[in-house]
């Protein structure tokens, strides 16, 4: 019988050994660029994490995901040192997070949440004042990307969209040339065919070989074509990480037919349960006969469908919950 405690140290154990493979285009080095270790932190008496434990390998594309409130922007905060956490530890690119130095500071391109600090500043000066900071910064990086925006050098960021402040801001970032992105929601503000746009640029960079990218965003979508691992934070559950693939080939979706009202319930083995659509919908890491197994020793009245397909939305959803 695959019972909840066999089931969950069997995803764990395979989330782990395939976490740290390297993925078939870029390599990993043996330092990794983040590294969190039994971090706790907490605002007043709500905890935010108690036991968070997870490594960025260099090279690597790495998507923090999770619903709202489950602290992917205070875990930025705190890896920038903008925070300094209540118990463990964060390092980035070797050092700690709360005592980066200036040098290490100028090998990481931040986005945070979007917003640009200068909004009195023109698109010119605001070039000008980030360039000296960077020893490897690429004007034509950024010209090439602000361009785009057809507005003359003098206008003021204040006077800009949020898409195109945002334009401003990933311009900035890629013409510092880093080696650790860590961009908190870089889709705010931008439409279709500018997030694409952006893209494709990443992969430029990702191209040049060592760079390594930490994202969170809400366009679930975007992740498939660009991140190597998965990194989910669960509310009041321990944190998941994967490769993408282990992620796509492993988590299955299936329809069932509750019998009398009785329908299963998340319990380890079943990671969720979805009564909200046009048919029911359970979510697990097990397969169809595990899951069958599973069904008649605690739910003998439901009788489990076909496998449903996903998207890579439908599966983020389908294991963190639609509330």
């Amino acid at each position: 019988m695959l019972t909840a405690d066999r089931a969950s140290r069997a995803s764990e154990s395979a989330s782990s050994d395939l976490a740290g493979a390297a993925p078939p285009d870029r390599g990993v080095a043996a330092a990794p660029a983040i590294e969190v270790r039994h971090l706790a932190h907490r605002y007043g008496s709500r905890w935010i994490y108690q036991d968070l434990s997870f490594s960025v390998p260099e090279g690597r594309v790495v998507a923090l995901l999770g619903k709202n409130g489950v602290g992917k922007t205070t875990l930025i905060r705190l890896l920038m040192g903008y925070l300094k956490p209540v118990g463990g530890r964060c390092r980035v690119l070797g050092e700690p997070s709360h005592a980066l130095s200036p040098a290490t500071r100028a090998r990481i391109g931040l986005l945070f949440e979007g917003h640009l600090a200068y909004p009195f500043m023109s698109i010119a000066q605001v070039e000008r004042f980030y360039g000296p900071f960077y020893p490897r910064w690429r004007r034509d990086l950024f010209d090439e990307l602000v361009d785009r925006l057809e507005l003359p050098r003098d206008h003021k960021i204040a006077n800009m969209s949020c898409g195109q402040r945002s334009q401003v801001v990933l311009g900035l970032i890629f013409a510092q040339d880093p080696d650790l992105m860590i961009l908190d929601d870089y889709s705010m503000g931008l439409d279709a065919g500018y997030r694409r746009l952006f893209l494709d640029y990443l992969k430029r960079y990702l191209d040049q070989g060592g760079k390594t990218v930490f994202v969170t965003s809400h366009v679930v979508q975007d992740m498939e074509s660009l991140v190597d691992d998965l990194i989910f934070l669960r509310r009041g559950r321990a944190a998941l990480q994967m490769p993408l693939g282990h992620f796509r080939e492993r988590f299955r979706c299936f329809a069932f037919a509750p019998d009398d009202g009785m329908a299963p319930a998340a319990d380890g083995v079943i990671e969720s349960v979805d009564l909200h659509g046009r048919e029911p919908l359970l979510y697990s890491f097990a397969s169809s006969e595990q899951l069958a197994e599973h069904l008649a020793e605690r739910w003998p009245r439901v009788r489990l469908g076909d496998e449903q397909p996903m998207t890579l939305e439908d599966a983020f959803i389908g294991l963190t919950g639609k509330y």
